[in-house]
């Protein structure tokens, strides 16, 4: 396979940052403070989605008067106050991964959920915002994962096409976006392991980055 023939776009939290375990233990924390019950399975729903469908998860679920702004304040600050003294942990084989890839001078983007700002200075904090020619934040769009939209405005701004184009991803509907953007879905599970319906949407299933650079590794070299 020719090296300039594939791109690959990355999701961020959970994928290349190890987040959203830390997220979760914040909305537990703050949930505990306030005694919000089922916090935890709320948070679960919510893994792969941007702002405006989380907080429609959770409206669903509480109702349409839980305070979402203020136990959403309150939760960032408390993600923001232990990243700032522990920093944001990165995931096994991910700077591995992004440096072989663009070795060998394969397009890389990124496509999060999460707003562009919060994205782009995370990246940056970790010295990993170099790696990316484009990308791309959940705030740019109105419908998130698991619609399309993100893998395809990320496909359209890099110039490339997305059945020529991986995507790597931890959350179902991560995949199941990139599935319905037409790209090839890699799922290297965190929080939730690969289920029937991943396993059919993906193209592989690994348990860490280390095993997706080997992947590409091998596609690579044909």
């Amino acid at each position: 396979m020719e090296r300039s023939s594939i791109a690959v776009i990355f999701d961020m939290d959970g994928t290349i940052f190890d987040s959203e375990r830390l997220v979760l233990e914040c909305w537990e924390r703050i949930g505990k403070k306030y005694g919000i019950p089922d916090i935890g399975e709320v948070f679960m729903q919510c893994i792969g989605t941007n702002k405006v469908r989380t907080q429609e998860i959770v409206f669903g679920h509480y109702g349409k008067d839980f305070p979402y702004e203020k136990f959403s304040g309150e939760s960032s600050v408390l993600f923001h106050e232990i990243t700032e003294k522990e920093g944001l942990p990165v995931k096994v084989g991910a700077r591995e991964i992004l440096a072989y890839l663009r070795e060998q001078d394969v397009p890389l983007g990124l496509a999060s959920s999460t707003r562009l700002a919060v994205v782009t200075q995370e990246l940056k904090d970790a010295g990993l915002y170099e790696y990316f020619q484009t990308v791309v934040g959940g705030d740019l769009l109105k419908n998130s994962k698991p619609a399309p939209d993100i893998y395809l405005m990320t496909c359209e701004r890099m110039g490339v096409l997305p059945e020529y184009t991986y995507a790597i991803e931890d959350s179902y509907n991560g995949i199941r976006s990139a599935h319905a953007a037409g790209l090839h879905p890699i799922m290297v599970p965190d929080m939730m392991p690969a289920t029937e319906e991943m396993e059919e949407l993906s193209e592989r299933v690994f348990t860490d980055l280390v095993q997706a650079r080997e992947y590409f590794v091998q596609i690579l070299d044909l």
